[in-house]
């Protein structure tokens, strides 16, 4: 599994540097000919998502309180089923953490559609 990250991670890399080599050559070539104004094609596009700057705080707050109640769940099951919580091969402890992660997300994503439902 290892190898298989750090080849990945390899090629990610390789791929970002080839790019970004490849749009500063580019670029300078656009600025020699004088096309300056054809060098703003190279820009990555802003997002324009008005979600992204809306309530960011009410977001990761939803989330972080989320994630604290699946390691409160944790440890309230781990109280009764040791085995259950901390033997090893126990994988509930990551579902319920996941699980408690995306209601988080979930319940952002529900109030500000509601928020703009009313708009």
């Amino acid at each position: 599994m290892t190898e298989l990250i750090a080849v990945a991670v390899v090629f990610f890399g390789s791929y970002h540097i080839l790019k970004m080599i490849s749009t500063h050559l580019l670029k300078r070539k656009l600025i020699k000919a004088q096309q300056y104004d054809r060098v703003g094609i190279l820009e990555e596009p802003k997002s324009v998502s008005d979600e992204s700057n809306r309530y960011p705080s009410l977001k990761w707050g939803l989330v972080a309180l989320m994630t604290g109640l699946g390691f409160i769940i944790m440890e309230v099951l781990g109280l009764f089923n040791r085995q259950m919580i901390h033997g090893n091969d126990a994988i509930l402890p990551i579902g319920i953490l996941l699980v408690c992660v995306s209601a988080g997300f979930l319940i952002y994503f529900f109030i500000m559609n509601g928020k703009q439902v009313k708009k």
